[in-house]
């Protein structure tokens, strides 16, 4: 399967990374692109503006774009298939921001979490930019895309997994000792947990918050918690 990025920035940055590139659409003269391009042989389409509007569905192509493999995904039994004694999954709730999926997946690696969890729509997905932001950890995190996020839990519950879900009223999260097969659901940037996925969850943790800012950045708290999993796990 291929997918369309487009965008010069973005585009620069896949042609210096290792992905397959099948090929580069230019409405635009840009030399350092191009001479990126030529090094690894990939087609180069020569297009008008108007066309590249039509393949992009948007106006903000800056005039290049390429068609390149899709990130790697894996099914949810590859995710389950423990390499410790504990499992340990992160699952995101309708994260927009692809900055702050970049970033969990960064401490997903840091931590050797099993997988990342994310629905299909609703989500911001596996991009370009989040690539970027995850500093090569979208080829070392399995990442798992789902139509439903509450029957997923479900049936990771048959699995023996416990789920935990973040909300500011819930428990500290240092009281949980974390000695089971974990799911960590974090929120949208916004709305936090859904309803329905909220349902699901066997815990409810908190960080305690001692300064005037109510809340911190999703991806920041994320980190934290899968800290604080890695280090009841794995202390000192």
């Amino acid at each position: 399967m291929a997918q369309l990025v487009y965008g010069k920035n973005v585009v620069k940055q896949i042609l210096q990374d290792n992905r397959k590139v099948y090929k580069l659409y230019l409405a635009v003269q840009d030399e350092q692109i191009e001479t990126l391009a030529r090094k690894k042989k990939i087609s180069i389409e020569r297009v008008d503006k108007k066309a590249l509007h039509k393949l992009t569905g948007t106006d903000n192509h800056q005039g290049v774009a390429l068609s390149m493999e899709d990130y790697k995904t894996y099914s949810l039994e590859e995710l389950t298939e423990r390499k410790q004694e504990y499992g340990f999954l992160i699952m995101v709730d309708e994260m927009m921001d692809p900055h702050n999926l970049g970033a969990i997946l960064r401490t997903a690696d840091a931590v050797n979490a099993d997988g990342v969890i994310f629905r299909k729509d609703r989500s911001v997905g596996l991009t370009p930019t989040v690539a970027k932001v995850s500093a090569g950890a979208i080829d070392t995190v399995r990442c798992c895309e789902v139509t439903n996020l509450v029957r997923t839990l479900q049936e990771l519950k048959k699995k023996g997994y416990w789920v935990i879900g973040t909300d500011m009223k819930g428990q500290d999260y240092r009281s949980l000792k974390y000695d089971f097969h974990a799911v960590l659901v974090i929120g949208n940037e916004g709305k936090g947990i859904s309803r329905l996925v909220r349902e699901e969850c066997d815990y409810m943790i908190s960080l305690p918050m001692q300064g005037k800012i109510e809340s911190l950045n999703a991806s920041v708290s994320a980190g934290i918690l899968m800290y604080e999993i890695y280090n009841k796990r794995f202390p000192l």
